[in-house]
């Protein structure tokens, strides 16, 4: 079988998309069910795309999943018990060597909230806003959202910590605007203007050149057929197994009504990178104290049911989309949750070399027979070490062979970013080598590649002759060249096309 260089790097970036299937991480491990403050639930990162940014790479960790837009009268801060982080690994050791650190602070205005004289007495409002919000200065907030923002170098606990600030000013307070309540909170259509108000300018240390950062909600992003997936795949076989269904159920499922809490940041990629290494690899978690107590007469306040104590500990991780959800074991996802990108050969390699993921699709559609290939080592090659010449990092040689075997979001620093009309959904594997899973962008469809190259992509185009060297062959795959679809599909022109590129969330009451 005769293959040309470009189809083969994109055969071979088909294969990093295989660790992940099927959704974003929404409740994905039975801790993080009980606590969804602190659930990541997508990371993405690309090279920029907006006008003017070429030379940005674009990091947005999402947190609090499946916020529906009236979930008044509190709505959805953030913890200002946790800890929230992007960490990212630029020499390809499989160790973090930036981490950009947020830490949240709910403040009661005047301590109290906002009060009312009611026959005398002043009385302590039961919402959070008191009237109509057209900017955030003055806005009759009873209590407002800030955060701070550290760049650590070096280990995330013990490496050299400094604030990022304000480039105008030098302010290390940022401010988070508060959700989208409704149109009589916000008339007019005021929303996006306030929460842009909230879009700063940044100057890092050590970077010379300033980037950009914003905190709030946003209209949830990620395409999924989220009820049909976790229903054993509730659709007929000839319904998922045909590229012509692709978006037969719109744009983006049964998440088209929710909302999720953004941290975004934009920063140049030179301030990313190390040395002549263009790769970078990043994931997302977040950390609670290690102890708390409850108290039984819990005093006026703002979360002043708990005290907190002990060591950061790690309670949510995420890189490649979905891996904890349908890759690792229901075991282990806990454990995974808890764990750091160097131990992954040894904690989880099996679910990468034996997946079970195409079994039960077996199970559940005869006719789509699993690869037989064992191990996978196709899966373990892009998986743990990323593509060479595309998005390996130069140390890791070869599998197993210099360098570690780690689970993260790879990109290419160096490939150019591509306008939103003219991305393609399904990335790298539709010739749009700037797309997922070189990196993740908003519109890029996970799900139908991931589900394409896990049933056996790859050992098809490969060829008898094994010509992209991964181990397997047609005769192992025979649903490999099927196109697999949820049947749910966005495009980029679905957002918007400047930072933070998501769109405004949805109002609690139009």
């Amino acid at each position: 079988m005769k293959m040309k260089i470009g189809h083969i790097a994109r055969a071979c970036l088909l294969l990093a998309a295989a660790g992940s299937a099927m959704a974003s991480s929404h409740r994905e491990a039975p801790f993080i069910t009980t606590a969804p403050k602190v659930d990541g639930t997508d990371f993405y990162m690309f090279n920029s795309y907006e006008a003017g940014k070429t030379g940005n790479v674009t990091m947005i960790a999402n947190y609090l999943p499946l916020q529906d837009a009236y979930g008044g009268p509190n709505y959805f801060s953030l913890d200002p018990n946790a800890l929230y982080e992007i960490h990212l690994d630029n020499n390809g050791d499989g160790k973090e060597d930036l981490t950009f650190q947020f830490q949240f602070k709910n403040e009661l205005k005047d301590g109290v909230g906002i009060a009312l004289d009611v026959g005398g007495k002043k009385v302590a409002i039961p919402l959070r806003q008191a009237g109509p919000v057209t900017n955030a200065a003055g806005a009759p907030l009873s209590y407002t959202e800030s955060f701070t923002l550290n760049v650590v170098r070096g280990d995330r606990r013990s490496g050299k910590r400094e604030a990022v600030t304000m480039a105008a000013g030098g302010g290390k307070t940022f401010g988070k605007p508060i959700d989208y309540i409704g149109t009589k909170t916000f008339p007019g259509g005021s929303y996006e203007g306030y929460a842009n108000s909230y879009i700063q300018n940044i100057n890092i240390p050590g970077c010379a050149t300033p980037g950009k950062v914003f905190v709030g909600q946003r209209k949830e992003a990620f395409s999924v057929n989220l009820g049909v997936i976790f229903d054993l795949v509730n659709a007929p076989a000839s319904f998922i197994t045909n590229e012509a269904n692709a978006a037969a159920g719109g744009k983006f499922g049964e998440l088209a009504d929710k909302n999720v809490t953004s941290l975004a940041l934009e920063v140049p990629a030179s301030c990313l990178t190390q040395g002549n290494e263009k790769v970078i690899g990043g994931w997302t978690t977040a950390s609670l104290r290690q102890g708390r107590l409850l108290n039984g007469a819990t005093p006026s306040g703002l979360q002043a049911s708990e005290k907190v104590g002990g060591a950061w500990t790690q309670v949510s991780r995420l890189g490649m989309p979905l891996v904890n959800e349908v890759v690792i074991g229901l075991k282990d996802k806990d454990k995974f949750n808890g764990s750091k990108p160097l131990n992954d050969a040894a904690n989880f390699a099996d679910y990468v070399t034996n997946p079970t993921l195409p079994a039960l699709i077996e199970t559940l559609f005869p006719s789509a027979k699993a690869p037989t290939n064992f191990p996978r080592t196709d899966l373990m090659t892009a998986f743990l070490t990323g593509l060479p010449t595309v998005n390996r990092p130069a140390n890791i040689t070869g599998l197993g062979v210099g360098g570690p075997l780690t689970e993260m979001l790879r990109l290419n620093t160096s490939i150019a970013a591509k306008p939103a009309a003219a991305q393609n959904s399904l990335g790298v594997a539709a010739g749009d080598n700037a797309g997922f899973p070189n990196g993740r962008r908003l519109a890029d469809d996970v799900v139908d590649v991931s589900l394409r190259v896990a049933m056996g992509a790859l050992c098809v185009l490969t060829g008898d002759t094994d010509a992209l060297k991964v181990g397997c062959k047609p005769a192992d795959a025979p649903a490999g060249g099927v196109a697999f679809v949820d049947g749910v599909r966005a495009s980029a022109t679905d957002f918007q096309q400047v930072f933070p590129y998501l769109n405004t969330p949805i109002p609690g009451a139009k």
